[in-house]
């Protein structure tokens, strides 16, 4: 019986229900979703970095490139401020008419003059104050605040304060003066005094910002070049000399540079410092710059096309000096 029963019972193989496998998947369309992500990720790749880049150039072209061109097409024209849109073509007219223009000289004269006795100690200054912060001192990140904190202010409260020192009659300057025995000076009606005195705003306001510039390249020169130079014999000042210096090239040609195209540009400065005045720069425009020359036949003389090729004449300056920067930067490179 037990035979029997065991021949007529099924075997658990046989018996038992066959497993349920899952359905094969679809490999065509598996295949077609993953080249739809290769050609989405391939696309990312190669077009996201303009997305990413277009509003810069979309605003650089609305507000920097179209009134850079409108500018320019202006400059040949006889335009006034108060119909702009009347237009007269009168080729270069306004560009020889600077040349003979002796105010424009003038401003020109005062630009220059007041840019290198501004940019001249500036970057000194700067030079010697970042060298002191490139030790190790105590609290030296309030010291290094405290250096930015007049790039951080307004031009007019800084101008309206420098206004108030450089007073004929009751300036905290003239009264220095009167204390080391020397007669007061008229600073806003002389010609040097104001010149120095406008220069006296912008390092100011400048020396701190060129002063970190030169700290953060003073902290990536490699203290091998000091410890050898210190093991050779040299002193604090030589290293600074011998090894600081030569080092900090391309950044004090570029800070140069920089300067530079900001006292070329230089206006709310002389316009402030002497509010009676206006865009006029004094009483004998003794320190009228080019910037207040185009503001003064601009939008006050309303003369909007000689206004229009003063900017642009101002602008073929910087591009001069973008190419003498150029050249030098390639002589720095070939002697290096």
């Amino acid at each position: 019986m037990a035979s029997d029963a065991a021949a007529t019972a099924p075997s658990g193989k046989e018996g038992a229900a066959p497993a349920q496998r899952p359905p094969a998947p679809d490999l065509a369309a598996a295949e077609r979703r993953r080249a739809r992500r290769s050609r989405r990720y391939r696309r990312d790749v190669r077009w996201s970095p303009y997305a990413f880049v277009a509003p810069f150039f979309l605003f650089f072209a609305a507000f920097g490139l179209f009134p850079l061109l409108y500018t320019g097409w202006a400059s040949l024209h006889r335009v006034e401020l108060t119909a702009p849109t009347e237009m007269e073509w009168v080729g270069l007219r306004n560009f020889s008419r600077l040349i003979e223009d002796e105010f424009f000289w003038n401003a020109l004269k005062n630009t220059f003059t007041i840019g290198i006795i501004s940019t001249v100690p500036q970057l000194l200054i700067a030079l010697g104050i970042a060298h002191l912060l490139n030790y190790k001192l105590r609290g030296s990140m309030f010291f290094r605040v405290a250096a930015l904190t007049p790039y951080a202010t307004s031009v007019a409260a800084a101008t309206l304060v420098f206004v108030l020192m450089f007073g004929r009659d009751y300036g905290m300057v003239n009264w220095a003066l009167g204390v080391a025995g020397i007669d007061p000076v008229d600073w806003q009606n002389g010609e040097w005094t104001s010149r120095i005195a406008v220069s006296t705003i912008v390092i100011w306001r400048w020396t701190g910002y060129n002063a970190l510039i030169y700290l953060a390249a003073m902290q990536a020169i490699p203290n091998d070049l000091y410890e050898s130079a210190a093991l050779d014999g040299a002193s604090r000042w030589q290293q600074f000399v011998h090894v600081t210096v030569p080092s900090l090239r391309p950044t004090i040609l570029f800070t140069c540079v920089v300067s530079t195209i900001g006292a070329t540009q230089l206006f709310g400065e002389p316009l402030l410092f002497n509010g009676g005045a206006g865009a006029t720069g004094g009483a004998d425009h003794q320190f009228q710059t080019l910037g207040l020359y185009l503001y003064e036949q601009g939008w006050v003389n309303l003369h909007l096309g000689r206004a229009s090729a003063i900017a642009w004449t101002m602008f073929l300056i910087l591009l001069l000096i973008g190419a003498v920067n150029w050249l030098l930067v390639r002589r720095l490179r070939k002697s290096a």
